[in-house]
C-alpha cells in the first residue's frame, strides 16, 4: 500500500509540473517560445524522479504485467494532479488563458478517433525518447536536448499528450463523454508510441560488438 500511494504521490505532482507547463505554453504569444518553456514540466519531472505516464509506459516492454497497475496508478495521479491544478488556476487572475484552452480542445475533438490516435502515437514516441534520453546520456547538455526538443516538437507538430489535455481539458471546462474517450484513445496511442523503441531495440535491433 506504502509503494502504491508513493507512486500516485509522484504522478500526482508531475501533474502539478504538466499544468505548469501548459499555463507557460497558453500564456505566451510565441507558440515557439511556449513550446520550449513547455519543457520545464517535463525537465522538473525527470530531475526530481516524478511518474509522468508517458515517460513510464514504455518500460512496460522490460517489466512484469504487474507494471500496468502501476501505469494505472500514474495515470490516474497525474490526472488528479492536472485537473486540481487546472481547477485552482481558473480560480485566479489568469484564468482567461481558458479560452485558448477552449480554442485548442474544440479541435481536438472535432477531429477523427484514428487521427488523434496516430498524433498521439508519434508524441509518445517522443515522450520515450525524452525519457530515456535523459536516462541514458551522461553529457548535461545532451540531457537537457533529450528533454526540451521533443516536447518542442510534440506541441510544434500538434500531437497529442494524453496528460497534457488532461489539463486542457479540465481548464477548458470541456469534459464529456466524447472527450473522455478522446483521451482513452489518446492514452492508447501514446501508450503504441511509447513501446515503438524498447519492443524494436529488445526484438529487432541488436547492437554490435
Amino acid at each position: 500500500m506504502k509503494k502504491i500511494l508513493d507512486t500516485f504521490l509522484r504522478a500526482f505532482a508531475t501533474g502539478i509540473a504538466i499544468a505548469i507547463g501548459g499555463t507557460a505554453y497558453l500564456s505566451c504569444d510565441n507558440r515557439y517560445l511556449g513550446a520550449f518553456l513547455f519543457g520545464t514540466g517535463l525537465f522538473v519531472i525527470l530531475s526530481f524522479g516524478f511518474d509522468l505516464f508517458t515517460g513510464k509506459v514504455g518500460y512496460a516492454v522490460e517489466n512484469k504485467p504487474s507494471y500496468i497497475f502501476s501505469l494505472t496508478v500514474i495515470w490516474l495521479g497525474n490526472f488528479t494532479g492536472t485537473a486540481l491544478s487546472a481547477f485552482l488556476v481558473l480560480n485566479t487572475r489568469i484564468c482567461c488563458i481558458s479560452e485558448k484552452a477552449a480554442a485548442m480542445c474544440d479541435t481536438k475533438l472535432s477531429d477523427a478517433p484514428l487521427s488523434i490516435f496516430i498524433l498521439a502515437i508519434f508524441c509518445g514516441l517522443l515522450m520515450f525518447i525524452a525519457a530515456d534520453g535523459y536516462k541514458t546520456i551522461s553529457n548535461s547538455v545532451g540531457k537537457i536536448l533529450a528533454v526540451f526538443l521533443p516536447v518542442a516538437v510534440f506541441i510544434l507538430s500538434g500531437f497529442e499528450h494524453c496528460v497534457a489535455n488532461m489539463f486542457y481539458f479540465t481548464l477548458a471546462e470541456a469534459w464529456s463523454g466524447k472527450a473522455l474517450l478522446w483521451l482513452l484513445i489518446m492514452t492508447l496511442g501514446n501508450s503504441v508510441g511509447g513501446i515503438l523503441i524498447p519492443i524494436l531495440r529488445k526484438g529487432f535491433i541488436k547492437n554490435e560488438a
